[in-house]
Formats: C-alpha cells, sequence, structure tokens
C-alpha cells in the first residue's frame, strides 16, 4: 500500500498524473477588455491575489491560443460576485487545429447573491485532442445590467 499525507486546502490541486498547464508558456491571450487593476494574469497564473475584471460592463471574451495544439482534461473556472445580485452566464467553445468553427463545451447560468451564493466553480471533465482555440465568453447579467465580467481563475489540465 502507498499512502500519501495531502495537507487541507489542496482539494482543487491536480493529481500526480495530471498537472495545471503553465499558460503563460504555451497560450497567447486575446481579450476584449481589462480593468487595469485586475489583468488577465491574475486569473490565469498561479499565485496571483486578483482575478481578471472587464474594463466596462457587457459580454466579454477571453479567449487561449495555442501555438502548440494541446489535449485538454479538465477545466476549472471560478467566478466571484460577492457584492451585487445578477445572473451570468458563460460559454465555454473550442476548436482544433485546422477547424474554422468553434463548438461548445458547456454553456451555464449562475445565479449570484451576495447573502449566499456568491460563488461558482466549476469542474469539467473533458476529453479534447489538439486544442488550438480555448475560449470563454461571459455575459454578466443576462438581464443587460451595469455589471463587470470577471473571472477569479481559470485551469487547465
Amino acid at each position: 500500500m502507498r499512502k500519501r499525507i495531502v495537507p487541507a486546502g489542496e482539494g482543487e490541486a491536480a493529481s500526480p498524473a495530471e498537472s495545471w498547464l503553465d499558460l503563460d508558456q504555451v497560450a497567447d491571450v486575446e481579450i476584449t477588455s481589462e480593468d487595469p487593476g485586475f489583468p488577465i494574469e491574475g486569473a490565469l497564473l498561479p499565485g496571483r491575489e486578483v482575478g481578471w475584471r472587464a474594463a466596462g460592463p457587457g459580454e466579454q471574451r477571453i479567449r487561449l491560443l495555442f501555438p502548440e495544439p494541446q489535449r485538454l482534461t479538465r477545466i476549472v473556472l471560478e467566478f466571484v460576485e460577492p457584492a451585487r445580485e445578477r445572473t451570468q452566464e458563460f460559454v465555454v467553445r473550442w476548436s482544433a487545429v485546422g477547424e474554422d468553427s468553434l463548438r461548445d463545451v458547456v454553456r451555464q447560468q449562475w445565479n449570484f447573491s451576495p447573502q449566499g451564493s456568491n460563488r461558482q466553480v466549476e469542474e469539467l471533465s473533458v476529453e479534447l485532442a489538439d486544442v488550438a482555440v480555448l475560449e470563454l465568453v461571459i455575459v454578466p447579467d443576462i438581464s443587460g445590467g451595469d455589471a463587470r465580467a470577471s473571472l477569479e481563475s481559470l485551469r487547465l489540465a
């Protein structure tokens, strides 16, 4: 029998068989906007204390471009909204090398409420091969309010 002691708080860590992609090294990123105080690196790179936030309201797009195609088996997204009640929708799409169109992985809505449901964590098990593009589209308030899109973290394995 083999035994490991895993300290508390490491529940979201990747297992030895799967490690998080170093997005700083393997991906280029395109974004529709960013608040200078909350750059995209805050959501994509581990060890950052603040996530990403859009510069203004409305739909936002974060697109990861992989010069070297990647195989993805896990996508973990974390959104936080501590201040306002709203319904957010997000879509994760991808395309393989040589494909022109993006295919949906997931489309989901979430109701944020400061009195209770203020954090959304989605762990997606996927089997995506030869990924050239991974795109996250966020509609921060489906009712059209002035909420800004934000992303606490995005991890890929």
